[in-house]
């Protein structure tokens, strides 16, 4: 049982914990708690090791057995331990250091997401997860917008990140992968409503910031701008409910709803 602050995997995990730099570098990264570390376990995710309380509930109990059943290295650590290193007020006593593989862009992509300048990790956490459930086929990071697999947005994803592909690209890669789809910058001041433009055909939705809106290369690269219209007086969305209101309209429109 591992007991020690200086423990090799415990400093492994605090670096992962840190900076995106670190697990840039190790090829790595953190999901924390029981369900997250389930649906690692469910998508055939890479595990490098699991950090597992003395003190599991029934279900952590279940899951690690199932871990080792498939070989997975499982390490006890004593609860004060694993407490320290969680992201969590009340840890569940399960911690796992995934692999940073990453799942390919299908070759035929028809529908993808640009988050420009997304900065918060609730939100990009938000946006992920709502691309998973609506089908999007890759989502695509642009400099200035928050680590996709920093532990705040791995929570918010809720097994987001283990079902769909993620990139971290320059607006010139962004620009080769998106070639030949049409490209949607959400904008208050699109002239075209969401509701009446035209999403069936293969597309890449832009989603910008809520401090700063899009950049100047996500308008360069645009060629169309859509906005939500809004009866109500205020002035703008949360960043998370306007990518999900129109990525659902891509769903409703391509199921001739």
């Amino acid at each position: 049982m591992i007991t020690s602050t200086h423990n090799s995997k415990i400093q492994q995990v605090r670096d992962l914990l840190g900076r995106s730099k670190e697990r840039r570098e190790a090829g790595a990264f953190i999901a924390e708690g029981i369900r997250l570390v389930e649906d690692a376990l469910a998508t055939e995710w890479p595990f490098q090791f699991v950090l597992a309380g003395e003190n599991l509930s029934e279900r952590g109990k279940t899951l690690v057995a199932r871990l080792q059943s498939r070989g997975v290295n499982v390490e006890i650590v004593a609860d004060h331990l694993i407490q320290s290193v969680s992201e969590t007020e009340t840890s569940q006593g399960v911690l796992a250091v995934l692999d940073g593989s990453r799942l390919p862009i299908p070759q035929s992509l028809s529908f993808a997401l640009i988050l420009d300048q997304i900065r918060d990790p609730g939100n990009l956490g938000t946006l992920l997860r709502t691309a998973a459930a609506a089908g999007v086929q890759a989502v695509l990071l642009p400099p200035e917008t928050a680590d996709a697999f920093a532990p705040k947005v791995v929570r918010a994803g809720m097994g987001a990140h283990f079902r769909l592909p993620i990139r971290s690209l320059t607006w010139e890669e962004i620009r080769t992968t998106t070639q030949g789809l049409k490209i949607h910058l959400a904008d208050m001041e699109g002239v075209i409503p969401c509701w009446q433009a035209n999403f069936s055909n293969p597309l890449a939705l832009i989603v910008g910031g809520e401090a700063d809106g899009a950049s100047q290369p996500a308008q360069e690269l645009a060629t169309s701008q859509v906005s939500i219209p809004m009866p109500g007086k205020v002035e703008s969305l949360n960043a998370a409910v306007a990518g999900a209101i129109l990525m659902f309209e891509v769903v409703r429109q391509r199921r001739g709803e």
